[in-house]
């Protein structure tokens, strides 16, 4: 049997420690949406694009439930992908909503990254295409 590479990642998650503090800087920040929360309050899906970034309540998820057990301790990373043009104006958007932008890394000719963090300590950062040598899905 023949069996084809995922193309996508679907989902990835994330650990925070106050899911409606989280839901207001992912909604208010970067103006992504929410989904319906999960169980017993553990946790909570962001829409980006065509994937979904999970906020979870690490201490709840460690408990187990209806889905596997799971968490992390301490910060974690994601990526967003923008267009390249678009990166002065997420310099300015989240320097308007008072986040501290903690560095910016240039990667090859392309525009710097941004990269900032979640009121949980997560690393954020917001990256060109060309960052990595990718194919669409």
């Amino acid at each position: 049997m023949e069996l084809a590479a995922p193309k996508l990642v679907m989902e990835s998650s994330l650990y925070v420690s106050d899911l409606e503090r989280a839901k207001n800087f992912y909604e208010r920040v970067l103006g992504l949406s929410a989904m319906e929360g999960f169980e017993s309050g553990r946790g909570l899906g962001i829409i980006v694009g065509p994937t979904v970034l999970l906020l979870f309540i690490a201490e709840k998820t460690l408990q187990g439930g209806s889905l596997p057990v799971h968490g992390a301790k301490g910060p974690g990373h994601v990526a967003f992908r923008v267009a390249p043009e678009e990166i002065p104006k997420w310099r300015e958007r989240l320097r308007e909503c008072g986040v501290e932008i903690e560095q910016e890394v240039k990667f090859g000719d392309n525009p710097p990254s941004l990269y900032f963090r979640d009121p949980d300590g997560n690393l954020l950062e917001m990256a060109v295409k060309g960052l990595w040598p990718l194919k669409e899905a």
